[in-house]
Order: C-alpha cells, then sequence, then structure tokens
C-alpha cells in the first residue's frame, strides 16, 4: 500500500516540477467534490452513503483521491479508496493510472488501476477504468453522468454505473462476467453553486454468480430506494 502511494506522490511530484518553469502561469490548485452524501431509504435497512472525490495539482498533472462508501447500523458495510496520478492529454480528456484499495466487505483487496476520465461528445461524463489486482484478479468499470439544466438551479442528473469482473471471488461474493448495475436519477437545486441539496431514486441489481452469492447471504439481487442528500464542493 505504501508503496502505490509513494510512487504516485513522487511521480506527481516530478512532472509537476518539469513543467512548473512559470509558477504564475500554472499555479498549484486544489478541489474537493462530494457528489453525493445522501440517505437511501428502502426496503431492509436505510444506509448512508457518499462518492467524493477531489485533487492537487496543475494543469497537467494532478493527484486524484476517489472514495465512495456505505454506512449501515453504526459501521461502514462497503468502502472503497483510489489513489491516482491523472495526466491531461486533451482539454477535455486526462489519463488516471494508479491504485485502488477495496476496504469493506473483508477482505481488504489491491488494484492496480488504469483508466480515463473526461467530457464525452454530447457533455456525458465518463469514468472508465481497468483494474489488475493479486492472484490474476481483473474488472473493469464504466461511470456515465448527464445534467440536464431544467432552469439555473433546478439540474435533472441521470447517471449509470456497470461493474465487470475476470473470476469468480467468493470470498467476497463476486461472480465473473457482469457483476453489478446502478442506476440514478436525482434532481437537485443550487441554493448556491457550492451547494445543493437533492432528492433522487437509485435502483442496482445483481448479475449471474454475484446474484447467487447475494442471495445466500439472505439479500437481494434487486434494490430499489428513495434517496434525499446534499452535493457540495469547494
Amino acid at each position: 500500500m505504501k508503496k502505490y502511494i509513494f510512487f504516485i506522490a513522487a511521480t506527481l511530484m516530478l512532472t509537476t516540477t518539469a513543467h512548473g518553469g512559470g509558477m504564475n502561469d500554472d499555479p498549484l490548485l486544489t478541489m474537493l467534490t462530494v457528489d453525493q452524501f445522501e440517505i437511501r431509504a428502502g426496503d431492509g435497512d436505510t444506509p448512508l452513503v457518499w462518492d467524493a472525490e477531489g485533487w492537487l495539482g496543475k494543469d497537467l498533472n494532478k493527484l486524484w483521491i476517489k472514495t465512495d462508501g456505505e454506512y449501515v447500523d453504526g459501521r461502514v458495510e462497503e468502502t472503497e479508496l483510489q489513489i491516482l496520478y491523472s495526466r491531461a492529454i486533451s482539454p477535455f480528456w486526462d489519463l488516471q493510472a494508479g491504485w485502488r484499495r477495496d476496504i469493506r466487505p473483508t477482505p481488504d483487496l489491491d488494484w492496480f488501476a488504469f483508466g480515463i476520465k473526461g467530457l464525452a461528445p454530447y457533455y456525458f461524463d465518463v469514468d472508465a477504468a481497468l483494474f489488475v489486482g493479486e492472484n490474476g484478479r481483473t474488472a473493469a468499470r464504466l461511470q456515465l453522468e448527464y445534467e440536464f439544466m431544467l432552469t439555473q438551479r433546478l439540474i435533472l442528473v441521470p447517471e449509470a454505473e456497470v461493474n465487470f469482473y475476470g473470476k469468480d471471488d467468493p470470498e467476497v461474493g463476486i461472480g465473473s462476467g457482469l457483476a453489478d448495475t446502478e442506476l440514478g436519477l436525482r434532481l437537485r437545486y443550487e441554493i448556491r453553486r457550492e451547494f445543493a441539496p437533492y432528492i433522487g431514486v437509485n435502483w442496482s441489481h445483481l448479475y449471474g454468480d454475484t446474484a447467487d452469492y447475494a442471495r445466500e447471504e439472505g439479500e437481494d439481487a434487486d434494490d430499489f430506494r428513495f434517496v434525499v442528500g446534499i452535493r457540495f464542493w469547494f
């Protein structure tokens, strides 16, 4: 774990120094966005879910940190952390590489991550990544998001996430192939651009062996929930 963090931080420092001849023209900047901080209400438990990302760096080279997770009944049920070096390859696209750790559910899993993040034609936000882990584990993830500006403050956001895995992993309840999809629709009102409460719905579905593993644990393969939360950034 430490060697991944050291490698990414060292690479970021070297690349930003190499491109930092004009310090005033390319200042060091930071950003933190909590895209989802919400309660999901439906059958069974009512989890608190978060999805956040932030970066530190200059115009071309940045250190990205991404995290998401779920807090239920006084404990963290699921959480993931990514630490990535990001290099701009065009005005709207970044290549990213680094480390991902699945901290919950146990056992912890470490992955090498490589992906691309940016704005596709028609203003779709895209975050696509490949992951390679220990013992031949592989995975792929695609996240899509779009913002419909109903007014200057009222914004409707549909989004989708799809996860694939290369092999069965019964220890963590994951099957090979298409493992799960998640679809969401959220309507937010920007009191300020930096702060926006929202309401919406979220639906997730498990497939194949992943669904079978969930049923063996007494869980459903389908989960539909109403959500209420806040989005903020600074």
